[in-house]
């Protein structure tokens, strides 16, 4: 018999975390000594990935403009409701079950759509991993729901692209504004730290969530 403990410590065991180590956080303290200090105080971050782009892509759709929460009780829903998250699985369920999951019918109809895309090979998730970052970006941001900022998320979450810093995220450029002290963040001036942190800015980026809420 598994004990309650022991089965949480196997569900952590089965986590997938963006991996970084020393190599990655003595460079960025090399280039960026603000940055270095806060790498310092908050220690290793530890955020979860989902190896499987296609229900990364899925996952980040569903939580679109909805709180954390929310979007844990939709997804809990869908995968009750599916099973596995596949494009086979989606594809054969009535779209009006999903969107019974708590979503509208734009965003069922968004997810539906990612579905057929890669059932009729329009977007080849298997392939993803042997594109370049902006080719992911392009293709991704082809499809009806998915922007810029979704395929970023995607490059770092599902693919561990280790050089992805997000103009379009908000709380990136807070997390920048609070560790710089600036009232205001032209992109030429994100740019320049963005240049700064490569070729680790998604590790850079992790840091920067966690300064945004300072």
């Amino acid at each position: 018999m598994i004990t309650l403990n022991r089965k949480k410590d196997l569900e952590k065991e089965k986590m997938h975390i963006f991996e970084y180590g020393q190599k990655e956080i003595d460079y960025l303290k090399s280039k960026d000594k603000k940055l270095g200090a806060a790498i310092d105080k908050i220690g290793i971050i530890k955020r979860e990935v989902t190896p499987d782009p296609f229900e990364a892509l899925i996952s980040s759709v569903v939580g679109q403009q909805i709180s954390s929460k929310a979007a844990d009780t939709v997804w809990n829903r869908l995968v009750e409701l599916l099973g596995n998250i596949t494009p086979e699985s989606i594809s054969q369920t009535d779209i009006s079950k999903i969107q019974a999951c708590g979503m509208s019918q734009r965003k069922a109809g968004y997810i539906t759509g990612i579905a057929e895309a890669a059932i009729s090979g329009e977007v080849d998730f298997n392939l993803l991993q042997t594109m370049s970052d902006e080719e992911i970006i392009k293709k991704l941001s082809s499809l009806h729901g998915v922007g810029e900022w979704t395929a970023e998320m995607l490059l770092i979450f599902s693919l561990n692209r280790p050089d992805v810093v997000s103009y379009k995220d908000l709380a990136i450029r807070r997390g920048m504004m609070n560790l710089y002290g600036h009232k205001e963040l032209p992109k030429e001036r994100f740019e320049r730290y963005k240049k700064r942190y490569s070729p680790y800015g998604s590790v850079a980026s992790l840091y920067l969530w966690a300064l945004s809420v300072l």
